[in-house]
């Protein structure tokens, strides 16, 4: 790969195995949502691409509250539309990757993830990508879950994606 022509001389990341893809979650994006829920959250949702959001912001917020619910969302099944996000029983999977630190997995189908981003361009004017329209879906099971057992929930999802890239899919034909 060094010698290819496309690289460019940098260092190659391998975000996938990469330490430093779960360490800048505990110095940033972690202390940022404990800080802006003021510690109360019951459930963080991010999507399990490199994996290293869940693993450094997701290890992060269950260290300061164990009761907090950590829900991993992936593609439900091995062929999907969900760039980005790993269908972790058939991927190959990040070696940054720890199964234990999840407390949950949501599945999401690509059908579900495209017609939340649709929702959210024509109801909120978001242009979101399909990683985003994922974690909603799952973000939004949690909380209708919560609410049929009358329980108040505040939950935390992380949109990782715009949908500037999707613009030319079928998504928005």
């Amino acid at each position: 790969m060094r010698n290819s022509p496309f690289h460019c001389g940098a260092p190659l990341v391998r975000e996938n195995s990469n330490p430093a893809n779960i360490a800048a979650h505990p110095a940033t994006t972690g202390p940022v949502i404990w800080r802006q829920t003021r510690g109360a959250l019951t459930h963080f949702v991010a999507g399990l691409g490199t994996t290293g959001t869940m693993m450094g912001a997701g290890g992060y917020l269950k260290a300061r509250d164990p009761a907090i619910e950590l829900v991993g969302v992936q593609p439900s099944d091995a062929l999907h539309g969900l760039d980005g996000l790993k269908h972790m029983p058939t991927a190959i999977v990040p070696t940054i990757y720890d199964p234990s630190v999840p407390d949950r997995q949501e599945g999401v189908e690509s059908e579900e993830a495209v017609e939340m981003v649709r929702w959210l361009a024509r109801q909120e004017g978001l242009l979101a990508g399909n990683s985003t329209g994922a974690a909603l879906v799952a973000a939004i099971r949690v909380g209708t879950e919560r609410a049929e057992w009358s329980q108040p929930a505040r939950i935390v999802g992380i949109a990782p994606d715009g949908g500037g890239k999707y613009l030319s899919t079928s998504a928005w034909s």
